[in-house]
């Protein structure tokens, strides 16, 4: 056998002289003017009859990509390749159409015969090169020159005999290149195909319907001569696969008549159009037959279709004529398209008919001819959208300004009502407070816990409202903090211990002693959570008691969970209205005639803050038998040696501050100056405006500054702005600002802290947050840092 292939090698070298072989880092011009092809016909020969045989006649291949047309005869290439280097080289091969049924290659050397198979009628997974395209590896030993043979055959599809030859580097190079242009290029289809079924879909329309499904159809039948359905589809080489390219053109033919007889309304316009179209349909239909008749007939069919895709380009491009003499208007983008479309699908036809010679731009004219045509057709669809809904379009664009100035009006209107309201209550509670920490006789506290008491409920409503539409915006967000939880449950449950009592309930109250001394949570949320629930217990009892209990069970040295029950002998709900019970206004819905209060908005609230900590709230209740409400909330506790800030605190509470106050309110200076006045070495001045503040830090250093934000002549904004830029200095520059406002938008925190502001505090103020506040940022800080 080894003498054999040697007898036949040494013959197959006789038959060129050495200057035909190409040596592809050397050689001029380009590899198919170094090969030779022959018609086998229907002979189906091996290698060996191949190289043995007299009777086969070669021609030399006209040109990089020679097209022999239609057939499914046997066709053969010969040529040599050469390396006159020392060192083994590596060439990619690139040959033959990726729809081609089946490729060999033969590389006959002096060590035998290798052959390496490819087609799109073979297992991807056997190809040499798993690529879309037709492509074989080819090494060639040092200082040798080998005889190539390429064998392919079809079923009557288009056979080009292609030989471009590539080393590694400028392959992949090329094949990133091709991957990008056939990326944007299905890309585009795909993303047309969609958006115009998504059209029909809405409007109805039967030119999105049909238009779509054409732009489906292009591009599977692209996707087929690329050799891309075979990758990813078809991989074993089925039976569908061998006519999926005449399948999808079919199909892409089809619904491109019917696109254009719809658009162009032939039905109404040029009724004796009507008779070519179903002319041209009757074909399609027959054709589509013939692909599944025998092979002959499949073989019959490919010429046949493209035939028929050129009498239907002309059936189109006379329609469009004719519509024009009769002097009504079409769409001039869809003259575009369609004249697109008609140049490129004739290219392709005629290259495929051996009408054109083979090039770069004729064998890929149908995707410029349906890129362009998807763009301007696209556009054209455009304007038929804006002929159909014009009336709709305003209508929308209308309610959509209407909506955003509603939107905008209710943003500055929860602003303003937030500012608004809480500048009176901070007076009221701040003047009450303070009354209250001064008053030791019970007659003289009552009507002072009375007003503050009433305050709390005033305030909790304008809060509800707040958050309720942050919660319509998606804006509620949690603000972790370290905090002692313990400190906080008991003031509200004492708080709600003494409501309860002045009905006459009974309270209890079960705190679990393993909660953890600090926790990491957003503690006004922790707060609210709490005592929305607790109102709700102790607004709809009338006899019995409320039983308020927590649980904590360590999940890990991180994390407790928090098992809240609140539970009362009120009227309590029947089970359709359980259902209801967290949507927002659910009070009205009850139909209680204002008995309880309150604006319905608690537990909606409760739910949603329940589900930002990630927490679970379940709710049991039969009518007169009470209602009992479940929490469950994992906190991420902090250990002890972490939570310093408190000690740091109390350590620099004697040390001397001088604070500056920006606020224009008279009232809330006096609630401010009642908060800091008693507090030993400290020191404070007022300014009733941020012109005025400013004024003031050109003379005098102060350790913090309290700014209002909403003030004449110059807001606490600008302020701020001028302060942090450095123009009064890098001292003022430095110098904590802490928010003192009545707006509780969200908006205005974030704005404020990315103003260069370091906190954030809302009215009405507590007295004890304020001066932890200023403490924290005044000392704390700074001693971490250094820390």
């Amino acid at each position: 056998m080894k003498l054999l292939i040697a007898i036949i090698y040494i013959f197959s070298l006789g038959l060129y002289a050495q200057d035909d072989v190409f040596f592809p880092d050397e050689s001029k011009g380009d590899l198919y003017e170094y090969a030779q092809f022959t018609n086998a016909g229907s002979l189906n020969m091996g290698i060996s009859d191949v190289t043995q045989s007299t009777l086969l006649n070669y021609e030399r291949l006209e040109s990089d990509n020679h097209s022999v047309g239609f057939t499914s005869d046997n066709y053969w290439m010969r040529f040599k390749l050469g390396n006159n280097t020392s060192e083994a080289k590596v060439y990619y091969l690139e040959t033959a159409r990726p729809v081609t049924d089946l490729v060999e290659l033969y590389q006959i050397s002096k060590s035998g015969t290798k052959v390496f198979k490819n087609g799109d009628q073979i297992d991807f997974n056997d190809k040499q090169v798993k690529h879309r395209s037709t492509i074989f590896k080819v090494t060639l030993p040092p200082n040798e020159a080998q005889q190539i043979y390429i064998h392919l055959k079809s079923d009557g599809e288009t056979i080009n005999l292609p030989l471009n030859i590539h080393d590694e580097d400028a392959f992949w190079k090329l094949n990133y290149l091709q991957q990008l242009f056939l990326g944007l290029f299905y890309g585009l289809l795909l993303l047309a195909g969609i958006i115009y079924l998504f059209f029909y879909r809405t409007i109805k329309e039967k030119a999105f319907l049909y238009y779509g499904i054409y732009v489906f159809s292009i591009c599977f039948m692209q996707a087929a001569l690329d050799g891309l359905i075979h990758e990813y589809l078809f991989t074993s080489g089925s039976y569908f696969n061998s006519r999926i390219v005449l399948i999808s053109a079919l199909f892409s033919n089809f619904y491109l008549l019917k696109y254009c007889q719809q658009f162009l309304q032939v039905d109404v316009l040029l009724k004796s159009f009507k008779v070519a179209y179903n002319i041209a349909y009757g074909v399609v239909g027959l054709l589509f037959v013939l692909l599944f008749l025998s092979p002959k007939s499949l073989e019959l069919a490919y010429p046949l279709s493209n035939l028929n895709g050129l009498f239907s380009l002309i059936l189109i491009l006379s329609t469009v004529l004719a519509i024009r003499l009769k002097r009504i208007r079409i769409d001039t983008y869809f003259s575009f398209g369609i004249l697109f479309l008609v140049v490129g699908l004739l290219g392709f036809v005629m290259n495929n008919l051996s009408l054109l010679p083979n090039n770069f731009f004729t064998l890929n004219s149908s995707k410029f001819g349906s890129g362009l045509e998807v763009i301007f057709l696209s556009l054209s669809m455009t304007n038929l959208i804006r002929k159909m809904r014009v009336e709709k379009e305003m209508s929308q664009k209308d309610a959509l300004a209407k909506s955003q100035e509603i939107g905008q009006l209710k943003t500055y209107f929860m602003s303003n009502m937030s500012h608004e309201l809480r500048t009176p209550i901070n007076a009221i509670m701040g003047i009450t407070e303070d009354e209250l920490s001064r008053r030791k006789d019970e007659a003289s506290r009552e009507s002072f816990e009375i007003i503050k008491n009433a305050s709390l409920s005033l305030l909790s409503n304008v809060n509800d409202i707040i958050d309720f539409e942050k919660i319509e915006n998606n804006k509620l967000n949690l603000d972790p903090e370290i905090f002692n939880p313990a400190e906080k449950i008991k003031q509200i449950s004492d708080n709600w211990k003494v409501e309860a009592e002045k009905k006459g309930l009974t309270y209890t109250f079960d705190l679990d002693n393993r909660i953890p001394e600090k926790i990491l949570a957003d503690s006004k949320r922790f707060v609210q959570v709490i005592n929305n629930v607790l109102a709700n217990a102790v607004k709809f009892t009338y006899k019995g008691g409320i039983y308020f209990k927590l649980i904590c069970t360590e999940i890990s040295s991180e994390s407790y969970l928090f098992s809240f029950q609140i539970s009362d002998t009120g009227i309590g709900i029947d089970q359709n209205s359980i259902n209801h019970v967290f949507e927002s206004f659910n009070q009205m819905r009850l139909n209680h005639k204002r008995e309880f209060g309150g604006i319905g908005l608690g537990l909606t609230i409760v739910n949603h803050i329940v589900k930002l900590f990630d927490g679970e709230i379940k709710i049991k209740s039969a009518i007169d038998e009470g209602t009992r409400v479940f929490i469950d909330l994992t906190i991420k506790c902090i250990p002890k040696e972490q939570s310093a800030t408190k000690s740091l605190i109390n350590l620099h509470k004697s040390k001397p501050l001088n604070i500056l106050i920006a606020e224009d309110n008279k009232i809330n200076q006096m609630v401010l100056s009642r908060i800091l006045k008693p507090r030993e070495n400290t020191t404070f001045k007022i300014a009733s405006n941020g012109q005025e503040a400013i004024d003031m830090l050109k003379v005098e250093t102060f350790d913090v500054i309290l700014m209002d934000l909403q003030m004449p002549v110059m807001d606490g904004y600008e302020a701020t702005g001028i302060i942090k830029s450095g123009e009064l200095g890098p001292i003022a520059a430095k110098t904590p600002i802490i928010a003192i406002t009545a707006d509780a938008i969200e908006e205005t925190k974030q704005y404020v802290l990315e103003l260069g502001m370091c906190d954030y505090l809302t009215k009405p103020l507590s007295k004890d947050t304020l001066l932890e506040k200023i403490y924290t940022h005044c000392f704390v800080e700074n001693v971490l840092k250094i820390a």
